[in-house]
């Protein structure tokens, strides 16, 4: 059992709260024309202006690629008619977490069934994940699920646990049953999240998302890289950042990310895309794990 004080828990259910909140404004903005930049910073600000913050940015994922992509300040990409988009989106409290994503279609109903196949995967999930509960249990629920409903699960993706500033802190949760026999504990903060496609399957890395996070600490020589280096490691800690954000601590923060990359302190996530082409849906929920139920924070 893990042990938790009653401010850890007020601040993971607001945490929750804010990115639910957050995940249904994101569903209520997407539409045919409407730029991906302005959902994920409409998304981004609404934690921001309730209290919370952002425990990483944003991330809009259409068709294909399946996570790890956020608009960068000058983008002007919009969404259009039959789009497939995943929206993932997380806020923290004092470091305390929470993480949820939905996909929704544009303006056409092709990905319904798909879209209902994560979704009724993680329900599924939801209800097995509990004290003493296998994690390659609750993935093999994942799996049959999806299978059920006629897609394959991505094997190569996976929920995580979460701690205090640590989005991904080392247990992972499986869509597939891996064979893994750690079992969830009490008060375990878990992010639950299958993915479903049509595809093959898998995921490969693609090129960056813009998203970025601090890998190492060391000088930089160049002063103006280092001045952007110092306040990143101040204002977003351990967790994942992007170029939106820097661009607001120095203005074109661009080539200063990539010479902050080069250096080495600094490491981007690459987008993730289907191998096969295939559309991809997610559904995410974060869970306090609990003996005999658990309580789900992003309702």
């Amino acid at each position: 059992m893990y042990l938790l004080d009653d401010h850890a828990l007020d601040c993971i259910r607001k945490a929750g709260r804010l990115s639910s909140e957050a995940r249904e404004l994101g569903r209520s903005l997407v539409g045919e024309g409407v730029r991906l930049r302005d959902v994920a910073e409409e998304m981004e600000l609404h934690i921001l202006e309730h209290g919370g913050r952002l425990a990483f940015p944003v991330n809009i994922s259409l068709n294909d690629t399946a996570a790890h992509f956020t608009p960068n300040s000058a983008d002007q990409v919009a969404f259009s008619n039959g789009d497939l988009v995943k929206l993932d989106v997380g806020a923290q409290v004092d470091g305390y977490l929470g993480d949820t994503a939905t996909t929704v279609e544009v303006g056409t109903r092709n990905w319904q069934s798909l879209i209902k196949a994560s979704e009724r995967a993680l329900a599924m999930a939801l209800e097995m994940a509990k004290e003493g509960v296998s994690v390659g249990t609750i993935g093999g629920v994942v799996d049959r699920s999806i299978k059920e409903s006629g897609f394959r699960p991505v094997v190569n993706l996976s929920g995580h646990e979460m701690k205090r500033f640590n989005l991904h802190a080392g247990l992972s949760i499986p869509n597939i049953d891996d064979g893994t026999k750690t079992k969830v504990q009490t008060n375990m903060l878990l992010a639950i999240e299958p993915f479903a496609t049509n595809g093959h399957g898998q995921v490969a890395n693609g090129k960056s998302g813009n998203i970025y996070r601090v890998l190492r600490d060391r000088p930089i020589r160049d002063p103006e890289a280092d001045r952007l280096f110092q306040r990143i490691k101040e204002e977003f800690t351990t967790l994942p950042f992007c170029e939106r954000w820097c661009d607001r601590l120095q203005p074109d923060s661009g080539s200063l990310l990539r010479v902050l990359h080069r250096h080495g302190v600094i490491s981007s996530y690459p987008v993730l895309i289907e191998t096969h082409g295939g559309m991809v849906s997610q559904a995410e929920h974060t869970i306090l794990a609990g003996n005999g139920h658990s309580e789900i924070t992003t309702l």
